[in-house]
This record gives structure tokens, C-alpha cells and sequence, in this order.
């Protein structure tokens, strides 16, 4: 299906937002899909969770609009919210309360009924795999399942739109590919899924399209694989820990290239695009070290 046949979700647009003279979003323009995964990709302080907050009616705009399923996100805060669910790096779970009780205040504040929340509460514990640990203390549970039961929290009033910033920022390599899981369920079920993050495989392996930020501005956006084939290959040279990078429209450009190096102590690698490098030649940085 075209992006002609999508529906709009979010629809953002001159969106600007300074504090002070550190403008943290400039003249960003976006929609986002409803039903699809859209990455926010970008080092710390490139503007994405400054956009979030907007988003989610956090912080109000300097300049600019952005709507979230037709509804204003200043004007028309109260439906905005009833709207999405929001999972921040910073979980906000009440560690003096087991994970049904979390669940159980969440469900209050969004004005679910006795039988409702009770009925929901039971269906996300099974969703995520929790029933068992229901009753347990926030506290002792793993960095993965604490992510998981923020995830839930968030889901309990049915939201049409999941944020999740930073979703697996302190999580080890199984937790990880665990919440990749999760999410690719969630979004098969209905919800579509804005995350940001700064893990170039996540990106790859969850989205179905990228907006790549970079002090404030979308600098790149489309699918992993376009944003990759129109960088095309890269050849990589290392002598120690230094590595310069040279990019080429196809793979036989990179091999004629390699063949006029001189013969040296130098390793020299041809390869396929990623992101990281898609991020390195707009920028002239990793995203690491940016």
C-alpha cells in the first residue's frame, strides 16, 4: 500500500521548540502511519525526547502544531491522552507496590470501572507472561520485566498509539530481544508503535520506517533498507584504531576503489550499508560520538 493509502496518526508540522537559546526541535515536519513502527533515531540531544514531550502534552510547543489522531496536542490535550500510552526511559512504577497494584492505580487514573480494570488487569498479565509474579514487589524484578510492566501500564486503557523512549537502554542481550518480541506483538495486534532510540540494530530490526535526528532536525527519512540502498557500499579501512569510511553507489565502484590501495599493514573491509553509516555520511559522526 502507497503512503497515498495510509492513514495519518500524528501529523507534525514547523514543529520548533527552544529553551532559552538551545533550540531542542527546529522546523520539524512528519507524519507517522497509523499500524506501523516509527523510529525516532538519533545520539542523547538530538531532539527526540524533547518531541515526545510535546507529543504526549508534556511540554508546550515554542512554534509549529502536531495532532494526534485529528486532535490538537495543546488545544486538545484531554483526547490526545486518551489516545496514546507513554513509556519513558525513567519508569515511573511505584516500587512499594506489586505489580498488580501497579496495574490496579493505572487502571484508576484512567477511569476504568471495578470489572473493567479487573478484566484488563488479567488480560495484559497474560499478554506479557506476569500472571505468576503478580502479587511480587516492583523492586526485586529484572530491568526487563520492570519494562514490561510499565508496557502494560500503559496499554491499559486500549490506546490507538504506544510511545516508548528508549525501550531497552539498560537491559542485557536476552531482555533486549525480549521487548523486540513484545513490540512486534503489539504492533501485529493493533497499535502502532513511535519509539526512539539510539541503537542502530534496534531500528533496523523493529521499524518500518526512521526519521534520523540530528540537533533538532530530521535529517533522514524512510525505511531502513531505502535509507541503506541509496548509501549503498562501504568500504572500511582500519591501521589500528583508526577507521576511515568511503561510500559508493554499488559493489563493483567498491571493489575498483579497493584495488587502487597500496599493499600495507591497513585492513580494508567491503560491506553493505547500515544505519550507523547512513547517520555517518549526513553528519560526518557516529552516533555514538555524536
Amino acid at each position: 500500500m502507497g503512503d497515498a493509502l495510509k492513514k495519518d496518526l500524528i501529523v507534525i508540522e514547523k514543529l520548533a521548540k527552544s529553551y532559552g537559546d538551545v533550540r531542542a526541535i527546529q522546523e520539524l515536519d512528519l507524519r507517522v502511519y497509523a499500524g506501523e513502527i516509527f523510529g525516532f533515531l538519533g545520539p542523547n540531544g538530538a531532539g527526540k525526547t524533547t518531541t515526545i514531550r510535546v507529543l504526549t502534552t508534556l511540554t508546550k510547543p515554542t512554534s509549529g502544531s502536531a495532532s494526534i489522531n485529528g486532535f490538537d496536542v495543546v488545544k486538545d490535550a484531554i483526547h490526545v491522552k486518551k489516545a496514546i500510552g507513554v513509556v519513558q526511559q525513567h519508569l515511573s512504577l511505584d516500587r512499594d507496590l506489586t505489580l498488580r497494584e501497579n496495574m490496579e492505580f493505572h487502571a484508576r487514573l484512567h477511569q476504568l470501572g471495578s470489572a473493567d480494570r479487573r478484566q484488563r488487569i488479567d488480560e495484559l498479565l497474560d499478554y506479557v507472561e506476569l500472571e505468576e509474579y503478580a502479587d511480587r514487589m516492583i523492586e526485586p524484578l529484572s530491568g526487563g520485566m520492570k519494562r514490561r510492566v510499565a508496557i502494560v501500564c500503559a496499554l491499559l486503557h486500549n490506546p490507538k498509539l504506544l510511545f516508548l523512549d528508549e525501550p531497552t537502554v539498560g537491559l542485557d542481550a536476552q531482555g533486549r530481544r525480549r521487548m523486540w518480541d513484545l513490540v512486534r506483538q503489539l504492533n501485529l495486534d493493533g497499535t502502532t508503535i513511535f519509539l526512539t532510540t539510539h541503537y542502530i540494530e534496534e531500528a533496523e530490526a523493529l521499524c518500518n520506517r526512521v526519521g534520523i535526528m540530528h540537533h533538532g532536525r530530521l535529517i533522514a527519512l524512510g525505511s531502513p533498507l531505502s535509507l541503506r540502498e541509496k548509501l549503498g557500499e562501504v568500504v572500511v579501512e582500519s591501521l589500528g584504531k583508526e577507521s576511515s569510511y568511503r561510500f559508493f553507489d554499488d559493489r563493483a565502484s567498491a571493489n575498483s576503489y579497493v584495488q587502487t590501495l597500496p599493499p600495507d599493514a591497513r585492513t580494508v573491509t567491503i560491506r553493505d550499508s547500515n544505519l550507523e553509516d547512513v547517520f555517518l555520511k549526513l553528519t560526518g559522526q557516529k552516533v555514538d560520538d555524536a
